[in-house]
């Protein structure tokens, strides 16, 4: 990469630092509008659903339980299927679903219980946060 493109890539990630710092501290001292404990929260379950799925995803592959990639059928390693579970798992749980790495098996009911759990915890965490704030 130049020099250019490192320097567009340091002043965007700088800048969605900067608001993500912005919206967490934003409002008074005395009342945050956003809690850090919640946040942290959220992202340490997705990432452990995340892992726990890749996981599932990996030793399901022994037992012929593939992720296709491209349509085809590719033989990879043991850490090249490490990361293709992973992959899939993270894209599957955060909804975005690219299609380029497909279950085959078992693997699509899994991939469908990791996919509804991907859309109801968030829903599940802005609950959390309401009752919070009513029991306050």
């Amino acid at each position: 990469m130049s020099i250019v493109s490192w320097v567009f890539v340091v002043l965007v990630s700088v800048t969605m630092i900067g608001s993500i710092v912005y919206f967490i501290r934003r409002g008074n001292n005395n009342e945050r509008s956003f809690s850090m404990d919640i946040f942290f929260t959220l992202l340490v379950v997705y990432s452990i659903v995340i892992i726990g799925f890749a996981l599932i995803y990996f030793i399901l592959s022994f037992n012929r339980i593939l992720l296709v990639e491209g349509g085809e059928l590719r033989q990879v390693n043991a850490l090249g299927t490490l990361i293709h579970s992973a992959y899939f798992s993270g894209v599957t749980m955060l909804t975005i679903g690219y299609g380029d790495i497909t279950p085959l098996g078992y693997g699509r009911l899994i991939a469908l219980i990791q996919a509804l759990i991907g859309y109801i915890l968030p829903t599940a965490f802005v609950l959390r946060l309401v009752q919070n704030k009513q029991d306050d």
